[in-house]
């Protein structure tokens, strides 16, 4: 981001009275992280702020601090389509094409506000005024943490907002192990510590507060897991019914895909996930080194994100979405090697 559109951006600050901010659909750490972490930045400067979720999301989230403010649009659209009218400035974070917004998409594109976005994600659309998109970054919250430093107020950070940046990156980095985690993120988790995150109370409150059935579907997830050594691949696959089964909630399956890239000799991991409500297969992609999993999923699934992380899905079932994953493997030379 230039300085002079840190400048302008500065006016608009300087004069502006409601502020929305928009995580995307389905909101992570992240995108909540981020989205907490700013509203209290801007709070504290004088701002009236409101953070506005397309949807709900997992209640390992709901400790950070501010989440009690947060209106979700599916619950509330008539408050929330109000303060969208009246909003002077629109942040968008950790998404960068209206469409990530969901339900929101036709409210904010009817919106006169000024249009910030902040954005770690490849290939970012021109919907903004001023867009900060980084795709080397680990990050959107590392990305707040730099926007408040071009703004020349790091030291107006506080154990709140430090806390919720934190929780960001911690939770986009796979707890700092994925590739885009460089020495700047730990430059900037040092502040953030500094600053006052508890690191090992935050991961606590993430990772460590999940209930019986949650590891119950985490033993059923790992009898499903399929390896393909000859592609270098393993994936796992869960329906419906066995998300029932365990009393499934949302962000129950956070992290599971993750299961595959541990062993010895997987490069690429998918984890499908049936979703009869929405009639579709939600599908995670990871990987390591090279292997571009943002345009696996853009080619075959209708998804993209990261190089070595990104989603997609498929309107097929989920039997022949597996036939179809599979009948794709051989074509990518690069898992045969």
């Amino acid at each position: 981001m230039i300085e002079q559109a840190i400048l302008e951006i500065t006016a608009e600050l300087s004069h502006a009275k409601n502020i929305v901010i928009v995580p995307h659909k389905g909101p992570d750490g992240d995108a909540m992280g981020s989205s907490l972490g700013l509203m209290h930045f801007l709070k504290d400067k004088g701002h009236s702020v409101d953070v506005i979720a397309p949807n709900d999301y997992p209640k390992f989230l709901k400790w950070l601090p501010g989440n009690d403010d947060v209106i979700i649009y599916e619950k509330d659209k008539t408050k929330a389509e109000n303060m969208i009218n009246q909003a002077d400035l629109v942040f968008a974070l950790d998404f960068n094409h209206l469409n990530r917004s969901g339900d929101m998409q036709e409210i904010l594109t009817a919106s006169q506000a000024v249009f910030i976005m902040i954005d770690h994600h490849r290939e970012p659309s021109d919907f903004a005024n001023y867009t900060y998109s980084d795709a080397q970054m680990s990050s959107t919250c590392e990305m707040v943490y730099h926007f408040i430093d071009k703004l020349r107020a790091v030291e107006k950070i506080t154990p709140e907002i430090a806390t919720c940046l934190y929780a960001g990156i911690m939770t986009d980095t796979g707890s700092f192990r994925f590739s885009a985690t460089s020495a700047e993120t730990h430059r900037v988790i040092a502040q953030l510590i500094d600053k006052g995150a508890v690191n090992h109370d935050i991961h606590n409150k993430i990772f460590d507060t999940f209930n019986e059935n949650r590891l119950q579907l985490l033993g059923t997830a790992l009898q499903n897991l399929r390896v393909k050594p000859e592609f270098k691949t393993a994936f796992i696959s869960l329906s419906q019914e066995e998300l029932d089964r365990h009393n499934f909630q949302k962000g129950d399956t956070e992290g599971f895909v993750n299961y595959g890239l541990s062993l010895e000799g997987v490069i690429f991991a998918v984890i499908f996930i049936e979703n009869k409500q929405e009639e579709i297969i939600k599908i995670s992609f990871r990987s390591k080194g090279d292997f571009n999993v943002n345009e696996f999923a853009r080619a075959h699934f209708e998804g993209g994100g990261h190089n070595n992380a990104a989603g997609g899905k498929s309107d097929l079932s989920l039997e022949n979405t597996l036939v179809k994953f599979n009948s794709i493997l051989p074509d990518y030379k690069e898992l045969q090697q």
